[in-house]
Parts: C-alpha cells; sequence; structure tokens
C-alpha cells in the first residue's frame, strides 16, 4: 500500500514574535519531522492549522497516522489545538469501529495529548530546556507495543546513557499523572525522568488504542546540529531515534486509508514544498512554511 502519515503544522505566532527573519508563511513543520518519518519508510502530508472541520474529517480518511510535533503554542486556545482535537476525536471513533489509526506526539504533541484525554492542563514546570537524559523504565515498559521490538543493547543504551533530548520548559510530573483518572485509565506510563526537585512522565502509551507519546525528540539526533546541551549524535541516540521512527510507521501500515484520487494524493505530499534553511545556530536547521 501507499503509505502516507500527516504530520500538523503549528503556528507561527511564536516565532513571529522572536522575529523569524526566514518566516515563509503563517504556520512551519521543523524538517527533521519530516525525515524521521522518511527515514522509516513513510511519506508526509502536511496539515493546515487553519483548516475547517470538513477538511480535517476529509484528510483523516486519506491518511494512515498523525505525528503531532514539538513546539510552543497555547494548548486550549490555539489554532493547534483546535485541529489536534477534531483528529483525536475522529481517532478515537475510528479504532472504537475498528479502524486502526495511529497517533504519535513529540514533547508539545506528548503535552497536547494530555490536555485532549484530561481536558485541563496538568502541565508543571521543569528545568529540563536543553538537556539530555537516559530513561527509568517503568516495570515491564521493555515489553510494551513501542518497546519490545528495540533491540536488548539499545534498551540498556536508553536506560544508562543521557541520549533523549529533552527541549521542554513543561511536563507532566508523576504527581499529576497519578492524581487524574482520566489520565491513568488512558496511559500506561513507559518511562519517567527527573530533573532533580520533579519527577516527571518521559514516555507513554494509551491502554486501548494506538496513541504513543514522547516528552523526549527523537528526530533531533539524526536531524538537527545547533551545539546546545541536550542535542546528542552518538550511534545509540540515532539508533533510538530510527528504532521509534520505524515503530510508528509500523503502526501507521496496520491502516487502509487512501486518497479518493493519485492527483490528490500528488497535490497534498510535501514533496511540493520546499524546506527553508534557517542556519547552523537555529533550533531547527529547516522548516517548512506554509501560507
Amino acid at each position: 500500500m501507499d503509505l502516507v502519515v500527516l504530520i500538523a503544522c503549528l503556528d507561527l505566532i511564536k516565532l513571529n514574535l522572536e522575529g523569524d527573519p526566514h518566516a515563509q508563511g503563517s504556520s512551519y513543520i521543523a524538517a527533521s519531522y519530516v525525515k524521521y518519518l522518511e527515514s522509516a519508510g513513510a511519506r508526509v502530508v502536511p496539515i493546515r492549522i487553519n483548516g475547517t472541520e470538513e477538511d480535517y474529517t476529509k484528510i483523516f480518511y486519506a491518511i494512515n497516522g498523525l505525528l503531532l510535533p514539538g513546539g510552543d503554542v497555547d494548548l486550549q486556545k490555539s489554532q493547534f489545538s483546535r485541529m489536534a482535537k477534531i483528529f483525536y476525536e475522529l481517532a478515537i471513533k475510528a479504532n472504537d469501529a475498528g479502524d486502526y489509526f495511529p497517533i504519535w506526539g513529540t514533547c508539545q504533541g506528548f503535552q497536547q495529548l494530555t490536555v485532549l484525554t484530561s481536558n485541563k492542563n496538568l502541565l508543571t514546570l521543569t528545568n529540563t530546556k536543553a538537556v539530555a537524559l537516559p530513561l527509568v523504565f517503568s516495570q515491564g515498559a521493555q515489553n510494551t507495543r513501542m518497546f519490545k521490538s528495540f533491540p536488548k543493547d539499545l534498551l540498556l543504551s536508553l536506560s544508562e546513557e543521557n541520549i533523549t533530548s529533552n527541549f521542554h520548559s513543561w511536563s507532566l510530573s508523576v504527581q499529576n499523572y497519578t492524581r487524574n483518572a482520566k489520565l491513568k485509565r488512558f496511559y500506561k506510563v513507559l518511562t519517567t525522568n527527573t530533573d532533580g526537585r520533579k519527577e516527571f512522565i518521559s514516555t507513554m502509551e494509551a491502554y486501548r488504542y494506538p496513541f504513543y507519546a514522547v516528552q523526549w525528540h527523537p528526530e533531533k539526533s539524526p536531524f538537527e546540529w545547533i551545539d546546545k546541551p541536550g542535542m546528542v549524535h552518538s550511534v545509540s541516540a540515532i539508533r533510538a531515534s530510527f528504532y521509534t521512527a520505524s515503530f510508528f510507521v509500523s503502526e501507521a501500515m496496520k491502516n487502509q486509508h487512501r486518497f479518493p484520487t493519485p492527483q490528490e494524493e500528488e497535490k497534498a505530499l510535501i514533496y511540493n514544498y520546499m524546506p527553508v534553511f534557517k542556519g547552523l545556530d537555529s533550533i531547527f536547521m529547516q522548516n517548512y512554511y506554509f501560507d
């Protein structure tokens, strides 16, 4: 089958406020997310943040999975959050009806999923802006859907080496997760981390649905190169990136959605857009911009 995974665009308001000289539209996708999925055999369709519910429903039945990327937008009031809610609810209904549809959330995508599930923002400030950490695996986590296909030596590296890149100011604390019945029923905690003061959840998967979320950034190790603490390009870190991407794409392969025509599929693909190189000192080496 022709595998197509959709990536949600992010509002560009934050970047514009910071004076992004490269901005060529009102929304963007970091190219590293596109490369991340392509490295595992998927093709990418960007989703615009200003679409209608009808637009999103049509797209939903044409693609095989959704990746919610990292960023810095309001998780309850932004166009990004509105779009994510529509796709989240479509995915719940589809999976309940036997139509397997996976969602992956990275960093802000992780956080957005917690808000959608709990209907609350339960995030807590943590000192995790630019740091690489080892994962603390929960009991039995290495046999879960996400991790069971990982080589044992890679799981050991993930648990012992500082190879997961954290670039976030907000986290879901273990305490807040434990106190919220909706989150506890919905998600299984796979790994945790700590900033030295607060213990937070770094990897989770839903019990009943093919929904997965990482607070860390597996796409950065192979595809982002800014010289900052937390950026790791070791063999283990790059392998972790590949295995997470491969896992999610394998989940998307279980979905049978298709575009109605080859012409509509061709028009929707990311290949129609050109990434912009932002410079060696940028947190994102390349961005796709959209009107």
